[in-house]
């Protein structure tokens, strides 16, 4: 059951956040493109859906991680708390920053030229985190798997 837990956990990842990390990165580049070509505003919509819908989905990701530790019996270990913590930071820059800010460009497409760096240097920050709780998650500080560096 572990391993079957681990894997929709590990699937839901990739899957999930993966389509977010990519589309709200696409979005500030996008965005300076269609203020020049009012034709590339589709890309932009789609780009700002993709974010908000894998997002929606992407919330599977710490249930079944969760789901996973506490099978595993490791939900007090410092590095899983520590990328819980992280996890949930990610989140609120995602919702609070990000998919609102991505609105705030689609709404005003042809009015004014966005301004896209804030954005672009969140989204950063959004994937920064997820990359330092993937690095968590696979090394797992004090495990005893003989994984680690």
């Amino acid at each position: 059951m572990n391993a079957f837990l681990l894997s929709i956990h590990v699937l839901a990842a990739i899957l999930a956040i993966g389509p977010v990390a990519v589309a709200a990165s696409m979005f500030p580049s996008a965005a300076r493109l269609a203020t020049d070509d009012p034709k590339k505003a589709a890309t932009l919509q789609v780009l700002h859906r993709t974010t908000r819908v894998y997002a929606v989905l992407g919330a599977l990701v710490p249930v079944f991680g969760i789901a996973t530790g506490a099978r595993m019996g490791v939900l007090g270990d410092t590095w899983l708390i520590v990328s819980l913590i992280l996890t949930v930071a990610a989140a609120g820059i995602l919702i609070a920053v990000i998919l609102p800010g991505q609105k705030r460009v689609v709404d005003a497409l042809g009015a004014e030229k966005p301004v896209t760096v804030r954005l672009g240097m969140t989204t950063g920050v959004f994937n920064l985190l997820w990359a330092v709780v993937v690095v968590l998650m696979i090394y797992r500080p004090g495990s005893t798997t003989g994984v680690g560096l």
